[in-house]
């Protein structure tokens, strides 16, 4: 096998190039058989091997620096970077992350995870390798999807004074997670029927350059000048109006093709462009026929592409999707607004059902939150269905935009809380501190799907902004029995004790009840308390837990820095100081991939880690 050479970096420069399709295949069946075990993201990986491949035979690592926007299709620069036999512990506690991480290799520039910020990045390193006098090349990778991000542009803008080598790569696979949407996929799908120029202008630059003397001088001077045979070919030339050198498109799965881009591009003085257009899902029917599924699996059979894991519920995503299209029937005004995950968020059943109510803006969420205040003060009613993690991209939006002006946007809040595999990039733990300091902002944590459901109804009258945060995985089914009505900043009590207050967050209603059936078994009868609102605190409860309980034990899945635990504890300081409050959260960290169970273990939010700093604590 071709690919039992690859143990380290630059290996790939022993490996012959009539062997490259051979690597490429072996490759995609590493892939598929090894994520098949492990989970991960498949679809897009599959899709940039060959472009991978073409990358590595033409830099050297770790001097030239490699920059893989959001990193999800960073699996084959890993093989070929000598981590092949890690991959058995891919997005597994303790083993190889599935994004690009400098900790793991030098041969990683940049820690990855969101969207639209390579080309900034890799801008930094361009800067900095100048400054320095240094010689290295610096590649920015950006999928089509990313440009939908604001910051690419502002970094393209940025770009084009250059006077120094720099490469920018635009995998093109008409797709971010879902279809992309909007002016630059339009755009892009002008370009990718451009072959014709493409051809005509590496023919032209071959002949050129063969001219003595002055043959390559004159090939810098004809990509600076403004053609008008461009803007026959390819109308607006959006990146070299911008001052940006452009290349392609080019087939991303013909290596020589872009082998000969990437070595044309290394000798440009000044940004460049390469345009290449690949396909999600490459080499693996499943895949390639359902991109989207395959972004990120589960353990899949290979035969059959089906997932290994028996679903054991409805998700709280599920939940979210089948009562928004009930609060779409029942409100003409109510509208759906995505930042590229149609499907991800569960809103794909509403675009289906009322496709005039449902905006897809593609990768931009600031832009996605202005935009639902613009629709608010229009007279409708806009939910925002956006991941946590990603919510965190438009912070300043929701605080001027939204809350200033105290408009009734829906903030529906996915994957609140541990994610597990991805890792930090993704875990959605910041949500509750930087939404409970925004004035005007009701923050809600529903308990079960059938909370979430009475949550989402309730937001869905509310005059003001208001957000629910759910995780990811099944909605929880338990705690059915109790079904008190939704009141406007009122918790829920389901035991009543004494001595010890359980004060539980959302997903964590279960750890908590856990807690207090190890409080009764050392003889405290504790009360259970399912918080619903974050904010505003439920301050009638607060005064009146006191009378009957010394300590207050809070439990959310967000870090303790601005969180639920220590705004209860300021208040009770305030009003109550008698009364102790411990908060229990996650620390000052960033937390790492592995099993939710797990994390919860190791940073001290199981039922067991709780208890044990109750103990420590004192009651």
């Amino acid at each position: 096998m071709i690919l039992e050479k690859i143990n380290k970096p630059n290996d790939i420069h022993d490996i012959a190039l009539a062997d490259f399709p051979t690597l490429a295949g072996e490759i995609r069946q590493f892939l598929v058989k090894s994520v098949s075990k492990t989970g991960g993201h498949l679809a897009s990986n599959l899709g940039a091997v060959e472009l991978t491949i073409a990358l590595h035979n033409v830099l050297d690592f770790p001097q030239d620096k490699l920059i893989w926007d959001v990193g999800h299709q960073a699996y084959t620069h890993k093989i070929l970077t000598g981590r092949k036999e890690e991959f058995a512990t891919l997005r597994r506690e303790g083993g190889l992350s599935g994004f690009p991480k400098r900790k793991e290799s030098d041969c990683d520039a940049f820690d990855t995870g969101h969207s639209s910020n390579s080309i900034s990045a890799a801008l930094g390193y361009v800067r900095a390798r100048d400054l320095l006098g240094q010689k290295h090349h610096v590649v920015a990778v950006i999928g089509d999807g990313a440009l939908t991000g604001g910051m690419a542009y502002e970094a393209l803008n940025n770009a084009a004074v250059l006077k120094t080598n720099f490469i920018i790569v635009l995998n093109d696979n008409n797709m971010s997670i879902s279809k992309n949407v909007g002016g630059m996929s339009m755009y892009l799908s002008a370009l990718r029927t451009a072959q014709a120029y493409t051809g005509m202008k590496l023919s032209v630059t071959k002949s050129l350059e063969k001219i003595p003397r002055i043959g390559i001088p004159l090939v810098d001077t004809v990509r600076r000048t403004k053609s008008s045979i461009k803007q026959l070919f390819i109308p607006g030339m959006l990146f070299e109006d911008m001052g940006l050198t452009y290349l392609g498109p080019a087939d991303g799965h013909d290596m020589r093709q872009m082998m000969k881009l990437f070595n044309e591009a290394k000798r440009v003085d000044g940004p460049v462009v390469v345009h290449v257009i690949t396909r999600k899902g490459r080499g693996y029917l499943p895949a390639s026929t359902d991109p989207e599924k395959f972004h990120g699996v589960g353990p899949f059979d290979v035969a059959t592409g089906k997932p290994l894991e028996k679903k054991k519920g409805p998700s709280c995503t599920e939940v979210f999707a089948d009562t928004m299209v009930e609060l779409g029937r029942e409100n003409p005004r109510l509208v759906a607004i995505t930042a590229a995950m149609p499907d991800g968020t569960g809103l794909d059943k509403f675009r289906k059902a009322f496709p005039e109510r449902f905006f897809d803006v593609g990768i931009a969420e600031e832009h996605a939150v202005t935009f639902a205040a613009g629709l608010a003060l229009g007279g409708l009613k806009p939910v925002v269905a956006v991941y946590s993690s990603f919510l965190q991209r438009s912070v300043d939006q929701i605080l001027h935009d939204v809350c200033m002006q105290k408009l009734p946007v829906v903030f529906a809040i996915d994957r609140a809380g541990l994610v597990g595999a991805d890792g930090e990039t993704h875990q959605g733990c910041f949500d509750l501190s930087y939404l409970s300091m925004m004035p005007d902002m009701t923050v809600m944590a529903p308990k079960n799907g059938w909370e979430l459901k009475e949550m989402l109804r309730f937001a869905a009258e509310y005059e003001g902004p208001c957000a629910i945060r759910y995780p990811k995985g099944c909605a929880c089914e338990e705690f059915t029995e109790f079904q008190a009505p939704l009141v406007y900043g009122k918790s829920e009590v389901l035991e009543q004790g004494e001595e010890v207050a359980v004060l539980a967050v959302g997903s964590m209603m279960k750890t908590g009840e856990l807690v207090c059936d190890g409080l009764k078994e050392k003889g405290i009868c504790p009360t259970l308390v399912n918080v619903r609102f974050v904010k505003p605190l439920d301050e009638e409860l607060l005064n009146d837990l006191p009378e009957k309980h010394n300590l207050i034990v809070t439990v959310e899945e967000n870090v303790k820095s601005g969180g639920f635990g220590e705004h209860v504890a300021a208040y009770m300081q305030e009003r109550h100081p008698g009364c102790r409050v411990l908060p229990i959260a996650i620390g000052d960290r960033f937390v790492e991939h592995g099993s939710v169970e797990s994390l919860r273990a190791r940073i001290g939010l199981s039922p067991e880690s709780i208890l044990r700093a109750i103990e420590e604590y004192g009651v």
